[in-house]
Order: C-alpha cells, then sequence, then structure tokens
C-alpha cells in the first residue's frame, strides 16, 4: 500500500518531469519555427526566380516526389507517413500562394 508520503513524492517527481519534458517541447518548436524561416526564404528565392522566368508558381512533379520523399523519411522517423504528408501539403500550398502574389 502507497503512503500519503510515498505519492506525494511520486507526484514531484512526476511534475518534475513534466516540466523537463515541456522544457524540450518548447525548444523542438523553436528549432521547428526557425527551420521553417529559413524554408521560407529559400522558397521566396525560388519564388523570385520563377517570377523573372515566367515559370508556374506550381511543379506538381517537384511537389509529388517531395510527398514521396517525405513519407518515406516519415516511416524511417516512425512518424505518421499521413501526418507528415498533410504537412507538407499545408506548407507547399502556402509557397505557392507566395509565389503566385511575387507573380503579381
Amino acid at each position: 500500500m502507497t503512503t500519503a508520503a510515498e505519492k506525494a513524492l511520486a507526484d514531484a517527481a512526476a511534475l518534475e518531469q513534466l516540466k523537463e519534458l515541456r522544457g524540450s517541447i518548447d525548444n523542438i518548436d523553436a528549432a521547428l519555427v526557425h527551420l521553417l524561416a529559413e524554408r521560407f526564404k529559400c522558397t521566396q528565392k525560388v519564388g523570385h526566380l520563377k517570377a523573372a522566368h515566367e515559370l508556374p508558381p506550381s511543379d506538381p512533379t517537384r511537389e509529388q516526389q517531395q510527398i514521396e520523399r517525405l513519407r518515406r523519411l516519415a516511416g524511417e522517423a516512425r512518424l505518421d507517413p499521413d501526418f507528415a504528408e498533410t504537412f507538407l501539403n499545408f506548407i507547399v500550398r502556402e509557397v505557392i500562394r507566395h509565389h503566385e502574389a511575387i507573380r503579381r
């Protein structure tokens, strides 16, 4: 049987572990934001290049290759490939929107 003191210690340890895990999550979230910012800096350059050479803002062949690649990487990383594809599609839609704005 667990005493009140043992439960209090276990709860305190759990709260400390929760705090540490949340700190790690916060750091990862910050890294993701910075990585996305870098990615969008590159895609902005692509958008300007496409506009200068009158290329279409979307490249369905490239997008499909990237989806297949990301699904494979997600599987290798034990991340749900459907989630990875949804995430990439969201990013690609935003990139295309930027490219269309650059063309105007």
